[in-house]
C-alpha cells in the first residue's frame, strides 16, 4: 500500500476506535428495597449504571439530603433528576397550586442533593388525562401560563446548581427544539434548563423516519441547556392510522448512534436515563444495547 494511503488509513481506523467527546452516564432505575442511599448507589454501580434517579426525599429532612448526595458522590454516581409529574394546567385552581408546590418542592430537593434538574412537563389543558392531547395545548394562554410557572418555581427556590426542565411531548408546548428556544427565552431565568425525550418528540411518520436528524436538529440548538436525558424507543404499529409505542432500547427504530454522539457532544458528561420499562430484564436488555451502541460508535460510557 502506497504511504500516504496507509496513512490515511489508519487515522480513519483511530478516529473511527478513539471515543467521542464527553462519556455519557448511563443510568436507569434499581429495583433494590432499601432506604439507604450508599446502598441504593452501590446498587446502580453493580448494574453498571454511572447516573441514577435521586431517591424520594423532602426539603426538609436535611439530614436525608445530605446522606443522598454525600452516598451517590461516594459511588460516583451522578443523580440525574428529581421527576414530579403532574399537570401545571390544572382546571381546579387549588389541584393547579398544589401541582405547582409540588414541583417546587422537587426542584428544591434537587438543588439540595446536587442533582441536575428537576423534571415536568408543561401540563395540559385536557379535561381528564393530565398529559393528554388537546387543542389549547399549543395556545398563546398555554405557552403564556407555562412561562409563568416555570418563573415561579425558579424563583421560589432559587437553584443554585440543578435546573428546572420541561420535558418535550408531541402535543404540547415544547414539541420542537425551535418551541423550546422560544421558552428558553420568553422565561429568561438561568435556572432553566432543557431536559431531552427524543421519542417524545416523534409525532409525525416524517419525524420517525428521519429520527436522526431530529435529534441532531436538538443537540445543535439546545444543546448548551441540555441537563439529562432519557432513554428509550419507538415501534411503528401497522395499522389504519399512525400509531407509534414505546418498547425496550434496541426494538425500535430510534437512531442510537445519533443520540449518543449528541449527549457525548455536550460541553460536560450528561446523564441517559432509561426508563417506562416493565421489568429489570428489561432494563438490562436496553443497556447492552445502548453499550453496544456506544462501543460501535466510540462513544465513551461514564
Amino acid at each position: 500500500m502506497h504511504r500516504r494511503s496507509f496513512l490515511a488509513t489508519a487515522a480513519a481506523a483511530s478516529s473511527a476506535a478513539a471515543p467521542a467527546g464527553q462519556p455519557v452516564l448511563l443510568g436507569g432505575p434499581t429495583f433494590l428495597k432499601s432506604s439507604d442511599p450508599r446502598e441504593l448507589a452501590r446498587e446502580a454501580r453493580r448494574l453498571g449504571y454511572s447516573a441514577a434517579y435521586c431517591p424520594r426525599a423532602a426539603s426538609k429532612d436535611t439530614a436525608l439530603l445530605k446522606a443522598i448526595e454525600e452516598g451517590f458522590a461516594a459511588e460516583k454516581v451522578v443523580l440525574s433528576e428529581v421527576g414530579v409529574w403532574v399537570n401545571l394546567m390544572d382546571a381546579d385552581a387549588a389541584k393547579r397550586k398544589e401541582n405547582l408546590d409540588k414541583v417546587t418542592e422537587g426542584l428544591a430537593v434537587a438543588d439540595a442533593v446536587g442533582a441536575r434538574c428537576c423534571v415536568d412537563i408543561a401540563g395540559s389543558f385536557h379535561p381528564k388525562i393530565w398529559y393528554g392531547p388537546d387543542p389549547k395545548n399549543f395556545s398563546k394562554e398555554f405557552f403564556d401560563a407555562s412561562v409563568e410557572n416555570a418563573r415561579k418555581v425558579i424563583d421560589a427556590v432559587k437553584p443554585r446548581r440543578a435546573k428546572f426542565a420541561y420535558e418535550m411531548m408531541g402535543w404540547s408546548v415544547p414539541d420542537s427544539p425551535d418551541s423550546y428556544l422560544r421558552l428558553i427565552r420568553a422565561i429568561d431565568r438561568p435556572g432553566f434548563g432543557v431536559h431531552i425525550d427524543v421519542c417524545n418528540g416523534i409525532n409525525s411518520p416524517e419525524r420517525f423516519y428521519n429520527n436522526g436528524a431530529f435529534i441532531e436538529e436538538c443537540f445543535r440548538k439546545l444543546g448548551r441547556w441540555i441537563a439529562s436525558c432519557h432513554a428509550k424507543d419507538l415501534e411503528w404499529i401497522t395499522e389504519m392510522n399512525v400509531h407509534f409505542v414505546e418498547v425496550v432500547p434496541g426494538r425500535g427504530k430510534m437512531d442510537y448512534r445519533a443520540y449518543l454522539k449528541g449527549v457525548a457532544s455536550l460541553a460536560a458528561p450528561v446523564p441517559l436515563m432509561l426508563e417506562h420499562l416493565k421489568t429489570a430484564e428489561e432494563y438490562a436488555e436496553g443497556a447492552g444495547y445502548i453499550r453496544k451502541v456506544a462501543a460501535e460508535t466510540g462513544v465513551k460510557l461514564g
